[in-house]
């Protein structure tokens, strides 16, 4: 019977930490962003997020396939990729804009915001994908 709810169970389980970050990155913006801590808190809050999903998508995404449930393997697989770039892309972005605040570029402040912003934007759309697949691949 735990075989059969495995693909179901996973996407409960990788839909626990988009929730929690949905509900803990918003508040962040309160922050002023000016200084390197509170960058570099924001960039470890999204570098964990980013290896939680694809941690648990991964395992999720093997355990489908061991059962031979390939669509929502493949679906899974699709986040991990999904968001591996994703973390790739963002962090790389936070990082440059954490050095230019330090220099004390302008525009860096309002940049690292929008890219905060549009970060989360990002995790909002996963969870909505990850709850429209829940509805459509398992079974």
């Amino acid at each position: 019977m735990i075989l059969r709810a495995f693909p179901f169970l996973s996407i409960i389980v990788l839909l626990f930490p988009m929730i929690v970050f949905t509900f803990a990155s918003p508040p962040l913006l309160v922050l002023k962003h000016d200084t390197p801590v509170d960058g570099g808190f924001v960039r470890s809050l999204f570098n964990l997020y980013y290896i939680v999903v694809m941690t648990l998508g991964a395992a999720g995404a093997a355990g489908c396939a061991y059962l031979g449930k390939y669509p929502q393997a493949l679906a899974m697989i699709g986040v991990v990729v999904f968001v591996f770039l994703l973390r790739r892309w963002v962090l790389s972005k936070m990082d440059g804009l954490r050095d230019a605040i330090t220099r004390g570029e302008p525009m860096a402040i309002r940049r690292f915001r929008r890219l905060h912003i549009g970060g989360t934007l990002f995790n909002v759309v996963q969870l909505g994908a990850m709850a429209w697949g829940l509805t459509r691949f398992v079974g």
